[in-house]
């Protein structure tokens, strides 16, 4: 597995902590039409900053679309969110967290749609 190998030379220049043995938990969210830009701002910082202090996570992204001009990328979403947990017991734990929970009261209301990717 070459990418296996790609993946211990990055993490190892960059003393980071990643191993193969990890949970991800992708999450793609759809805004409300008359949702205002400062929501989706507050909800950027929130997914950086509140979900980050979930124990079990190792590393958190959150971005808007990049706007890839290609016919098999999907830009239609508002936000994308990329969760790197230790494993499944840490994302099971992560779904049950009260920080996830407040997350989750503050901003549902302004969601139209998501879609979450898990993978192991």
């Amino acid at each position: 597995m070459p990418w296996a190998s790609q993946i211990s030379q990055i993490a190892n220049s960059r003393n980071c902590c990643y191993t193969l043995t990890m949970f991800t938990h992708l999450v793609f969210f759809w805004l409300n039409e008359n949702t205002p830009p400062s929501e989706r701002d507050s909800t950027l910082a929130d997914c950086r900053e509140l979900l980050r202090r979930i124990p079990g996570v190792k590393t958190i992204e959150a971005g808007k679309p990049a706007g890839t001009d290609r016919p098999v990328v999907d830009n239609s979403y508002d936000i994308g969110l990329c969760v790197i947990l230790n494993d499944r017991a840490a994302h099971d734990a992560y779904q049950n967290h009260p920080l996830h929970q407040q997350f989750l009261a503050k901003h549902r209301q302004h969601w139209k749609k998501i879609l979450v990717y898990d993978y192991e």
